[in-house]
């Protein structure tokens, strides 16, 4: 039923590839790397780490703005 619109499940330990991993989340590629390489293969494991680092990017980035 999946296929009927183009969705594909992904099994939890089936690792990201770096390009679209980065798409995903708006990141560089380095950075893409890094995080999966950290955290790989868990998908679970890598989205959040990803989502752990945008928002530790956008404190930061808010702590700049107040100074």
């Amino acid at each position: 039923m999946n296929d009927d619109f183009g969705i594909a499940k992904h099994s939890e330990n089936q690792s990201y590839e770096v390009t679209s991993f980065a798409q995903k989340y708006g990141l560089t590629i380095p950075i893409a790397d890094a995080v999966l390489f950290a955290k790989g293969p868990s998908r679970t494991a890598c989205e959040a780490a990803a989502l752990a680092f945008l928002c530790a990017i956008a404190a930061h980035a808010k702590k700049q703005r107040a100074q």
